[in-house]
């Protein structure tokens, strides 16, 4: 529903709030370094067909917005990035179904996700158990769904499986780790410093090793064998070890690149190394219907409502100092999480 103004409101009702016609957003002017963000008074976006409006609460910042912040990967500037909120509803687009004014939502799939106010698919958000904080579900939903879907959909990790997840100090390796252990796997992770060895091996790692050969050790860890998966979210700087830590007929799941892109690669090399299966899955591919976002958002919020699974928030900031946050970042210094409050 909107006003004669056009800003969207809530019903009428004792409850009725009505949603401001301007917000803060956090915008990239052009691409460059954590520098280009500029806050501004932007207006409040109206949900279109199939769209839901957020009032958000913690916002997601993720290694991919600092390409297209720096221009690596393109976007139309100026742009106001970030994919990934938690929020309540505060207004509906037409034809929408299934959401409600007032639900507690989070999503990986927001639209201009730095500032105040968002909008999203309706068929992408996840609803938030009471019991569980915004802040939280955003920290945890897109690096956990993203653990969730690798360990159980790309490759289905069995009791004794060997298994290689990279920087298990990080959102996505301390989670991931928590979930090997529960599903009775034998986890290996790296880490670059003391601080960061021992969070992972405090999330359940049973080796923690440097990046420097981290193969040759695997093989010796294991007898020459190698390991039965490998999930590398690290890209460049990890691939070529991490094909090498694979037993004959191992599986790669390569999920992201954080040291950038890998180079152009020869697929009869996977012949040669053992008939390994090579892998480069996406989040959106393993949420495609509601029935599948249902279900892994209950495997994932379940435990974490009922304190088997944590998340380590580990920097806030606030929206002005989204550069900040993006710093923290590509220096590698933060563990876990970081959110900006809008």
């Amino acid at each position: 529903m909107t006003a004669a103004n056009g800003s969207p409101t809530l019903p009428d009702g004792p409850a009725a709030l009505r949603v401001p016609t301007t917000m803060q957003a956090a915008v990239a002017r052009e691409a460059g370094d954590s520098g280009v963000f500029r806050l501004e008074e932007r207006p409040v976006p109206v949900p279109g067909p199939g769209q839901a409006l957020l009032k958000s609460a913690a916002i997601g910042v993720n290694f991919i917005e600092t390409y297209q912040r720096s221009g690596a990967y393109a976007v139309d500037y100026p742009a106001v990035l970030g994919g990934e909120a938690a929020g309540v509803v505060v207004a509906l687009g037409p034809g929408v179904t299934g959401v409600g004014i007032g639900d507690r939502v989070t999503t990986a799939s927001a639209i201009g996700a730095y500032a105040q106010y968002c909008l999203a698919p309706a068929e992408a958000l996840i609803p938030v158990p009471e019991s569980l904080g915004l802040a939280t579900a955003c920290a945890a939903s897109l690096q956990g769904l993203t653990a969730h879907y690798l360990m159980t959909s790309v490759y289905t990790v069995q009791p004794g499986d060997r298994v290689l997840i990279h920087a298990g100090a990080g959102g996505v390796g301390q989670i991931a780790l928590q979930m090997l252990k529960a599903r009775g796997a034998f986890a290996f992770t790296t880490a670059s410093t003391a601080h960061k060895k021992e969070l992972a091996r405090q999330a359940g790692a049973d080796v923690v090793l440097d990046y420097e050969d981290f193969d040759e050790r695997i093989r010796e860890e294991t007898g020459g064998r190698g390991v039965d998966v490998v999930f590398d979210g690290v890209g460049r700087s990890t691939f070529e070890q991490s094909l090498a830590s694979l037993r004959r007929r191992g599986t790669m799941a390569l999920f992201g690149a954080a040291s950038g892109p890998v180079p152009p690669f020869d697929p009869q090399r996977l012949n040669a190394l053992g008939s390994l299966v090579l892998t480069r899955p996406t989040l959106a591919d393993f949420l495609s219907t509601p029935e599948e976002r249902a279900w892994r958002a209950s495997e994932l919020f379940g435990p974490l409502s009922r304190g088997e699974l944590r998340v380590d928030i580990s920097a806030e900031y606030p929206l002005e100092r989204v550069g900040s946050a993006h710093d923290a970042l590509t220096s590698r210094s933060t563990t876990g999480k970081v959110l900006l409050t809008p």
